[in-house]
């Protein structure tokens, strides 16, 4: 057998990358359906969608269920999670382009993965650090930073508590929130792009979701482990910019302008609401 070399190899990959999910041929065999009593050929039933492998109950089959409930047993999950990884720009072309079925629901997995985070934060690590470990780590650094400024260092105090406090009553729509905004700066650069001329700012706004999705899960990892929580969303932050070149057809260059810019967009609006604030209280 001869052996291929990692060229070879590289270049399968990259075709398989590119290549949209193909789904299995429908069956032939001919089903009764139970639920309906319809007769028909192939996986599913044509009359009220029961799928043909349901047979009798089991244990097997009250797990898979139970999965089901939480969109882990879904083999859409299972397929979403790998193309998140080893494919995720040209994932989210194909889902984008209508084959939704084939994936797992953005905004659905979206609060999945932001109950997680939170489960892992609460304890569920390998060290066991908490929520409110990261917390008063936090605010003894900032304290020790802000000795020299009291007056400063408590009011810093006093927002990064309040921040603290919104993200853990309403870590779901923080992180929309939070997409939201970015993803109205991020846009422009990609309204137009090489293979989604006149993209949609819904469209957009789904795959930055997409992708928020796919940072998070190298978070996780990287949060069971307790890496440093700096540490953690920079690098999950960098990992956005694979999708985002292999959605539009930019270069590495210009996608990696396009994100500055829009983060630079953002910094100076925010710079400019916060001083208008601080001038108004003043």
């Amino acid at each position: 057998m001869i052996q291929k070399s990692w060229k070879e190899r590289y270049r399968e990959f990259r075709e398989w990358q590119m290549r949209p999910y193909e789904v299995a041929a429908m069956s032939e065999e001919e089903h009764d359906c139970p639920t309906c009593h319809t007769h028909y050929k192939g996986n599913f039933c044509p009359r009220c969608g029961q799928s043909a492998r349901i047979g009798r109950y089991s244990f097997t089959t009250a797990l898979l269920n139970f999965l089901d409930v939480w969109g882990i047993g879904n083999r859409s999950m299972f397929r979403t999670l790998r193309d998140l990884i080893l494919r995720p720009g040209y994932m989210i072309r194909d889902y984008l382009s209508g084959m939704q079925m084939a994936y797992f629901p953005p905004f659905q997995m979206l609060f999945l993965l932001t109950t997680l985070s939170f489960i892992i934060l609460y304890g569920v690590n390998i060290r066991g650090i908490t929520y409110e470990d990261i917390r008063q780590e936090a605010l003894t650094q900032m304290e020790q930073a802000g000795s020299e400024d009291p007056n400063s260092a408590e009011a810093g105090i006093t927002a990064f508590n309040w921040i603290m406090d919104i993200s853990e009553q309403y870590p779901n729509l923080v992180s929309l929130i939070y997409i939201g905004i970015f993803s109205f700066f991020l846009f422009p650069f990609y309204r137009h792009n090489k293979v989604i001329p006149h993209m949609r700012y819904s469209e957009f706004m789904v795959a930055i979701i997409y992708i928020a999705n796919m940072t998070s899960l190298y978070e996780l990892v990287m949060m069971f482990f307790c890496c440093p929580l700096t540490l953690t969303s920079t690098l999950a932050s960098l990992t956005a910019i694979i999708p985002l070149k292999q959605l539009s057809g930019f270069s590495w260059f210009r996608t990696i302008f396009t994100i500055l810019g829009a983060f630079l967009a953002l910094m100076i609006t925010a710079t400019i609401i916060i001083s208008c604030i601080f001038i108004i209280f003043l």
